[in-house]
């Protein structure tokens, strides 16, 4: 974009007055969309600015956000029929059923998906189509099932305890409902440390509380190794053994400045009391930890990296290299409110993603769709049927095996 242009774009958007633009007005406004789906310096810089001298708006601008990222465009406008409606359900939190609209088609499997995002609304699927791509799928033996809560609890004596939904366990100052896990304070505060081990398996995710209140969401195939107490003054340590956890850190001044930390192969964090993803499955490469709240140290055996909120660290395993991205840290977190959330990401990615919570193996056939790219958002209680409906594409399902054709 030439200089002179984004100097009277910048000058456009000081002169509107968006003190006065309701959340609907905002959303609908070209600039504000700008910097909601665009990486434009010019236009963050505006509107980061506005901000900060107008922190009373912030929850308008929020809701103005999760108003856009209801659409994921990719050649395709919503009309403002669907604008409005997804805007009427977004304020009444009201849930309707899936909508799917096919515009003509411009590329190839160009697909794009909106889901209710933070309120978990409804889904709305909009995917551009010239023609029926996919033929009538061949289904044998169906077995595949959406994840549910679920997770095998580690004592400190070896004994393992199946947590699922629907089924309680209480123990000492353990309780569990079969969704969440609960360690209650330790009052004796004994200078022996014993751990636990929580791990969740395919098609599987929970919740948690450590004693000092931190809360962790666990998604598929992760574990996690933590004291059953924690001794006051001393830093508090967990260990994300393999797989992704959301932390949610208890604050250290209300632990008489004890610090929170992760280890993870590698790489340690160190928290003070903020709230952070880490993703280091066991079949990957890669640590990926993105920082939504707060201020975390990445500490590596070369190098240590502060991130700041929005940042995502990307440390390579191979060469213990780490490089810092600016993410859209919701895409990033979905999961733990029940979303799949995919930009840019290939179809191998995105299958590789869904096989962990649908316990399924995947094999393509046709291995030029493994790079094929798509943009959106979906429930994870979809049907695996529904989902791969939703992206277009040719596939069977033989027992719990899916062949992409």
């Amino acid at each position: 974009m030439p200089v002179v242009y984004k100097q009277l774009l910048f000058i456009v958007m000081s002169v509107k007055n968006y003190l006065d633009f309701t959340p609907e007005e905002l959303a609908s406004d070209t600039y504000f969309q700008n910097w909601v789906l665009q990486d434009d310096q010019m236009t963050n810089l505006f509107w980061e600015k506005w901000l900060s001298d107008n922190p009373e708006k912030q929850a308008d601008v929020d809701l103005a956000r999760k108003l856009i990222r209801q659409f994921t465009f990719k050649d395709y406008q919503a009309s403002e029929e669907d604008f409005n409606e997804v805007w009427k359900n977004l304020k009444e939190n009201q849930p309707r059923k899936p909508t799917f609209i096919k515009p003509s088609r411009k590329r190839r499997y160009a697909v794009t998906a909106a889901a209710s995002v933070i309120l978990l609304i409804s889904v709305s699927v909009f995917f551009n189509k010239k023609e029926p791509q996919s033929s009538e799928p061949v289904i044998v033996n169906n077995h595949i099932k959406a994840g549910t809560d679920k997770a095998i609890l580690t004592l400190e004596n070896g004994a393992d305890i199946s947590l699922e939904k629907g089924q309680s366990y209480v123990t000492g100052n353990i309780t569990s409902n079969g969704e969440e896990i609960v360690y209650g304070t330790n009052r004796e505060n004994s200078k022996e440390i014993a751990y636990n081990y929580l791990t969740i398996p395919t098609g599987g995710q929970f919740k948690m509380t450590l004693s000092d209140g931190t809360k962790v969401w666990l998604n598929s195939e992760s574990q996690l190794k933590y004291p059953v107490t924690f001794v006051d003054g001393e830093s508090r340590q967990v260990e994300l053994v393999y797989g992704e956890a959301y932390f949610d850190v208890s604050p250290s001044t209300e632990h008489k400045g004890s610090k929170f930390k992760v280890l993870n192969q590698s790489q340690e964090i160190e928290v003070l009391g903020t709230e952070f993803n880490v993703k280091a499955y066991k079949d990957e490469t890669n640590i990926y930890t993105t920082l939504v709240e707060g201020k975390i140290a990445i500490n590596l055996e070369s190098t240590n990296q502060v991130l700041f909120p929005n940042q995502q660290s990307n440390v390579n395993l191979k060469d213990n290299n780490i490089e810092v991205l600016s993410v859209d840290v919701y895409r990033e977190i979905a999961w733990k409110d029940g979303v799949f959330s995919f930009k840019n990401k290939s179809l191998k990615d995105i299958m590789k993603i869904l096989s962990r919570w649908y316990e399924i193996d995947v094999v393509f056939e046709n291995k030029e769709l493994e790079d094929i790219t798509f943009n959106g958002a979906l429930e994870k209680k979809l049907s695996i049927t529904n989902i791969l409906s939703i992206i277009d594409i040719n596939y069977d399902i033989h027992d719990k095996t899916v062949l992409i054709k």
